[in-house]
């Protein structure tokens, strides 16, 4: 009688230990899946920022994020904007796609260090330098 209770309590608690990890593995699954969807969210939303950025491929939109990074200045940027917006315009006439005139309008991102500032204004890099595309 001792040993079969004894049997049954090693199988029973062999079978907790086990369930234990099916159940890390799974939530260990389901984090990876929503960090993939946020991911792609971000993605999304940042091609969406890029004027032109359905004209694009992958590689380029990262490469223009990247020169865009890399931009020491604020003029240094616009003058890298104001070249994409041209290569774009010139890219949708060819394939016969209508762009609007103006590119998205800048600013409607928090740039580095962004939100409210102590004094309850926008503290600096608010957002105007960086935002947009």
């Amino acid at each position: 009688m001792f040993k079969k209770t004894l049997t049954m309590s090693v199988l029973t608690g062999a079978l907790v230990f086990t369930s234990g990890f099916a159940l890390a593995d799974d939530q260990d699954r389901t984090r990876l899946q929503d960090k993939d969807q946020t991911k792609s969210k971000v993605q999304d939303r940042d091609q969406d920022r890029i004027y032109g950025s359905q004209l694009m491929t992958k590689q380029e939109r990262n490469e223009f994020r990247n020169r865009m990074r890399s931009a020491k200045t604020a003029e240094e940027r616009e003058q890298i904007r104001a070249e994409h917006h041209e290569r774009m315009m010139v890219r949708a006439k060819e394939r016969g796609v209508t762009l609007p005139d103006d590119p998205p309008a800048r600013g409607s991102g928090m740039g580095p260090g962004g939100g409210m500032a102590p004094g309850g204004g926008m503290g600096p890099g608010g957002g105007s330098e960086r935002g947009g595309y």
